[in-house]
């Protein structure tokens, strides 16, 4: 029997059981990274109000060389745990979105939210230390929303729209550079750019690899 994966033949019970076994490991995995992300910032925030804040002062510095290291650490700090709560919840619920997609695509637009955002506010955040996991947030928000113009996707496309609608002006909103005293918009806007730069590398790489070869099977 000859069929085509790539539109959707049918397949024996067998291979479908195969198939989905190759799928939930890495979306496990995946889902594994995103609780052990948000469990290290509720500790660290407990950690924090134990020292009375200190930890706050390890965010990223803008135009400081002391600040750099800020960059890896920004994310996993808050300003209370009003600011933690309030990242938690579009952390859980996009990022578990994401990790639908596995490992590979989740760790990709972490890695991308979580470097642009830190170098975007280290470069134009004016004054102050920045901390907070929101430059991620926006990176997961706008990956959902822009994945499905280079993948192409119907799905991805779908929940896009689904995305815009429900957080499209507090993206747009969060981006700007007034209106928004006291929160770090530049992080918004790094965050956003990474989940495009995300969006975009997995899709070109999606085209490259192309739909899968017929199988064969006797």
């Amino acid at each position: 029997m000859t069929f085509d994966p790539s539109v959707g033949a049918t397949r024996s019970p067998a291979a479908k059981n195969q198939a989905g076994k190759a799928g939930r490991g890495p979306r496990t995995t995946a889902y594994i990274a995103l609780a052990i992300m948000v469990a290290a910032m509720w500790i660290l925030e407990g950690i924090d109000t134990i020292l009375g804040g200190r930890l706050d002062a390890e965010g990223v510095r803008p135009l400081n060389t002391d600040g750099l290291t800020g960059i890896l650490f920004a994310p996993l700090l808050h300003a209370g745990w009003g600011h933690l709560i309030a990242n938690t919840v579009p952390l859980l619920v996009v990022g578990a979105i994401i990790a639908l997609s596995g490992i590979r695509t989740f760790a990709l637009v972490t890695a991308f939210g979580w470097a642009i955002s830190g170098v975007i506010t280290w470069l134009i955040g004016g004054g102050g230390v920045h901390i907070g996991a929101s430059g991620v947030v926006f990176a997961y928000i706008v990956f959902v929303i822009v994945r499905g113009l280079f993948t192409r996707a119907p799905l991805h496309i779908i929940v896009g729209i689904v995305a815009a609608i429900y957080y499209g002006v507090g993206v747009l909103g969060g981006m700007l550079p007034f209106g928004n005293d006291g929160i770090s918009w530049q992080g918004h806007l790094g965050g956003a750019i990474g989940g495009v730069v995300a969006a975009s590398t997995l899709g070109r790489r999606g085209k490259k690899t192309g739909p899968r070869a017929p199988v064969t099977s006797a």
